[in-house]
């Protein structure tokens, strides 16, 4: 009778046993409860809106009664459509670049300087994400326009004869757009600067090299991510930036955002504005991608 009472105890003790671990391991595991709230907006605010977007491209017709790919079709064999599609990322690069080249020596200079001037340094950086996207637009008419600072200061100096027409044209947009959108270009490139060890640099100063060389074989290699990175936001902004194509760029350069205003608000063609919507986005991903492959690829062939 005792054997059979104490396996009779046994049996009981072995599922709470069996019950206790599996609470256990639960405890530890990490909970997704606390992440539906974020992943309920990301499916109403993102999702569904991207989904609808999708519905909408798949008609043919502005009244939206008949499915089909037309409206693709359309805009992949519309010449002038493709133009305002490759115009658009040749801005986004030729602004990634400006950022790059400018931005580069900016954030060295960050980490170099004493760290008493940092931080108006800092604000001078984020000066341009302090301001209203409107305000820093407007300003930039004033700049570049016949009567603006510019022109002024050439005339002044007898560099220019005749004001030139530095507004509504590529180069003052491409300009207006690096100064715009600069901080996405120097704020990773800081973080990046700042986790170099300084002992490589003195390290590679010993054994011979150069400042010169000591820069481009270890600072530059070594920043890559940072420059990746930036690169990354500044392309994304650049060609996203609608505001600041519309007003400096004028009326004499079509971009993809106003392209797609203009087939929606103006024309009332929904169908073919979700249509460019979404090539313009895998477009945009496209590139990214490019970015983020030739980051890989540099730093695979500085390392290797």
């Amino acid at each position: 009778m005792s054997l059979i009472a104490g396996s009779a105890s046994l049996e009981s003790v072995a599922p709470a046993t069996t019950a206790g671990r599996r609470l256990a391991i639960a405890a530890r595991s990490p909970s997704l409860i606390p992440a539906l709230p974020l992943g309920l907006f990301f499916l109403v605010f993102f999702v569904a809106p991207l989904l609808l977007l999708v519905f909408v491209s798949l008609h043919n017709d502005a009244e939206m009664t008949r499915l089909g790919f037309g409206q693709y079709a359309r805009f992949l064999l519309d010449s002038f459509s493709l133009k305002v599609l490759g115009h658009t990322m040749w801005l986004g690069l030729e602004v990634t670049v400006v950022c790059l080249l400018l931005g580069y020596p900016l954030a060295w200079l960050f980490v170099r300087c004493p760290r008493g001037l940092q931080p108006v340094l800092m604000v001078v950086i984020l000066l341009p994400l302090l301001t209203s996207v409107v305000v820093r637009t407007f300003a930039w008419i004033v700049i570049l326009g016949r009567q603006g600072i510019v022109n002024t200061a050439l005339l002044g100096l007898g560099i220019a004869d005749a004001p030139l027409s530095l507004l509504y044209t590529e180069a003052g947009l491409v300009v207006a757009l690096a100064q715009v959108q600069m901080p996405l270009m120097v704020l990773p490139l800081i973080t990046s600067l700042q986790r170099i060890d300084p002992n490589l640099a003195d390290a590679s100063t010993s054994l011979g090299a150069s400042a010169w060389r000591t820069f481009f074989r270890v600072t530059v290699p070594l920043s890559l991510p940072g420059a990746v990175a930036g690169s990354l936001l500044t392309y994304a902004a650049a060609i996203t930036a609608l505001i600041t194509q519309t007003l400096v760029g004028g009326g004499q350069h079509l971009f993809m955002p106003m392209y797609i205003y203009q087939q929606a608000s103006t024309l009332q063609n929904w169908p073919f504005a979700a249509a460019i919507a979404m090539i313009f986005l895998v477009a945009v991903l496209a590139g990214l991608t490019v970015f983020s492959l030739l980051g890989q690829l540099a730093r695979g062939i500085t390392h290797g």
